[in-house]
């Protein structure tokens, strides 16, 4: 593989270093390097690149906001510690004797440091306030479009829910299934609710399931986000999903699994257009009253929500358009 990439040639290599087999290779090759980044195996991609104060930018898995009492920012640096600590001794050493043979006196550390450009996905709308170095491109929402109609049988289940709307529950694809005792809870939820739901469900059919609710094993997620009868989005908390929600203007429910989901939710419940919900304590009236919650117009998730959608669009480049950019202004 290592000879017909040579062979080929190529002007810039593309990767996101979370596992940095891709790094290693871009340095190998001599090649430009950009990072398509959100998280790096040590955490929070920004904290490698730039200065991060700990008294008021949360460390990945603090589960904190950017505002921070004394012992709080004093447990944010134990989990930046951490952080540091995986960072060296757990995810360094499968790879560093790798550069050790092909490269030399190099570290992964200091060859993703030193990439040319940091396309990273998040953007303020979402991020909390922070340091940040002129390398660094904000992404958000890369993927966001405007929503196309939708298949006939989706459309007509989306119009028949009146004006009460539909909810949306999709958890991604990589843990979409909770087993069948926290489905049974969720549809129970459910089908005590005078709203729609299109559910993506792969695991077992609930028994507790209510007409109201249509399982799919797939569904056109940024098109029913941009539906008029959509009113409640319920996800895992994974980057693509919330940024097509604020993209949309959809309040977001979060059950957050693995990985930066709940930092994500934690963001956005301080936006004030969202609720968290943990999957380990979740019961049928703690999911029911967190729905309300949503769908209460008086409690100003939707208005909150339009308005950070507003931001998101108030931009003279799209995000696509300005990765585009940068990457062609690299090469």
């Amino acid at each position: 593989m290592i000879r017909e990439l040579n062979e080929t040639g190529y002007d810039l290599f593309l990767t996101d270093p979370v596992f940095p087999a891709g790094v290693i290779l871009a340095h190998y090759f001599q090649l430009p390097l950009v990072l398509n980044v959100r998280m790096l195996f040590s955490g929070e991609a920004q904290f490698a690149i730039a200065p991060s104060p700990l008294s008021y930018v949360p460390a990945m898995f603090s589960h904190y906001t950017d505002k921070m009492d004394f012992f709080q920012r004093i447990n944010n640096l134990i989990y930046h510690g951490m952080l540091i600590y995986m960072h060296y001794y757990v995810s360094i050493p499968p790879y560093q004797p790798i550069c050790d043979r092909y490269l030399g006196e190099v570290s992964i550390t200091s060859i993703t440091q030193e990439a040319d450009l940091w396309l990273i996905r998040l953007d303020f709308t979402l991020e909390f306030p922070r340091p940040t170095m002129t390398n660094v491109v904000y992404i958000g929402g890369l993927q966001c479009k405007p929503s196309k109609p939708l298949p006939p049988h989706f459309e007509d289940f989306m119009e028949s829910s009146g004006e009460h709307g539909v909810i949306v529950m999709t958890l991604g694809t990589l843990l979409g299934d909770l087993g069948p005792e926290k489905s049974e809870i969720i549809a129970s939820a459910f089908a005590s609710l005078p709203q729609k739901v299109v559910w993506r469900h792969v695991g077992k059919r609930p028994v507790s399931l209510g007409n109201n609710t249509m399982l799919v094993e797939w569904l056109p997620q940024n098109d029913i986000l941009g539906h008029p009868k959509t009113k409640v989005f319920i996800t895992h908390g994974g980057t693509n999903g919330l940024y097509e929600a604020i993209y949309h203007g959809v309040p977001v429910l979060g059950i957050p699994l693995i990985f930066d989901q709940y930092d994500n939710m934690v963001r956005m419940r301080a936006r004030g257009v969202a609720e968290i919900v943990e999957v380990t304590t979740l019961d049928v009236e703690s999911f029911t009253s967190a729905l309300k919650n949503i769908l209460n117009p008086e409690k100003a998730y939707k208005q909150n929500m339009l308005k950070l959608s507003q931001l998101h669009h108030d931009k003279p480049m799209k995000p696509l358009d300005s990765a585009v950019f940068w990457m062609e202004y690299v090469m």
